[in-house]
């Protein structure tokens, strides 16, 4: 049984909320969740595509092969479906944040002294959009503090310099830490060492993240560890008062750490297009807590990489 293809599809097409929005935001928990692998490259057949809500069929096997996960690593909802939410999962699309984007994050082809921004521009708390902004007299670096400008972090107006956005924003004080934006391209994303590109929330964001382990979850502060499409990086905890074992999701960022948005097929008892479930290590972790569930491994026999050999999602085997 083979899960990366399955949670690769899902993230691709994931949305990211921003970390104000917590689990009171309703679009924080979701009834409706996707496989974005079919959004992707279709590893998985549930539909459960990160970017959008809806997935009903899930399967079991991902395909690393096809670095879309579908099933477990991102249930996403539709911004046209019944859940009055919008967006996406966790990561997404590669489309630039859709056809009516400003700019181009990639190309950087706002006017002289601005800079392509991701923000919401429906409100919400997640971005879904791109709009040129000034930049900073004094903008920060990637690794400095940074203030955004507006409410939740989500306006796309910050102190930070050209290429690079204020992240893990503090709803209290509008304080984050600037964070580079992926070099390359979408096909060919690069980041510095120790760092890998996450494309989500249909290209809207491109964000260069901390590697990190799903198993020990070893994130600075409340972060996630989460799949990125390409490599495991540290996201944005959304999960609020939500987020436990069987809670229902649609947002990859919104379970807690240790626990993942998977298709509601792989959940026992799971009344929403996806549920929470915890990773697990296919060789010596404890069994999972669900009646029916198993440990089933992230990657496709051969296809491992190195280090972790033994990531596995708790499921039912489909």
């Amino acid at each position: 049984m083979k899960i990366k293809g399955i949670l690769t599809g899902l993230l691709s097409g994931a949305m990211i909320l921003s970390a104000c929005s917590g689990k009171d935001d309703p679009e924080a928990t979701a009834t409706n969740a996707t496989s974005a692998s079919s959004q992707s490259t279709g590893s998985t057949s549930d539909g459960s595509d990160s970017a959008t809500s809806g997935a009903t069929d899930s399967t079991t096997s991902a395909g690393s092969e096809t670095g879309s996960t579908t099933s477990a690593s991102s249930a996403t909802t539709d911004p046209t479906g019944d859940t009055g939410t919008t967006g996406c999962t966790f990561l997404s699309c590669q489309d630039g944040g859709g056809s009516d984007a400003e700019c181009d994050p990639w190309m950087e082809d706002c006017p002289e002294g601005e800079k392509c921004m991701p923000y919401a521009d429906d409100g919400g708390s997640s971005w879904n959009n791109l709009k040129c902004v000034p930049i900073d007299e004094s903008p920060g670096q990637p690794g400095d503090e940074c203030t955004t400008k507006g409410t939740g972090g989500v306006s796309g107006t910050d102190d930070c310099d050209l290429h690079a956005m204020c992240w893990d924003v503090d709803p209290d004080t509008d304080k984050g830490v600037c964070v580079a934006f992926c070099d390359g391209t979408p096909d060919n994303a690069m980041c510095d060492p120790g760092f890998g590109c996450a494309q989500v929330n249909d290209g809207a964001l491109n964000l260069c993240l901390p590697a990190c382990d799903p198993l020990s979850q070893d994130c600075p502060g409340d972060d996630l560890c989460l799949w990125l499409g390409d490599g495991w990086g540290c996201v944005l905890d959304a999960s609020g008062e939500m987020g436990a074992y069987a809670d229902p999701c649609e947002y990859a960022n919104a379970c807690d750490p240790g626990l993942m948005c998977i298709d509601a097929g792989y959940v026992p008892n799971c009344q929403a297009g996806g549920c929470c479930t915890p990773f697990c290590d296919t060789v010596d972790g404890p069994a999972c807590p669900g009646q029916g569930q198993e440990c089933l491994p992230w990657y496709e026999e051969g296809m491992e990489e190195p280090g972790y050999e033994t990531v596995g999602v708790c499921g039912i085997p489909q």
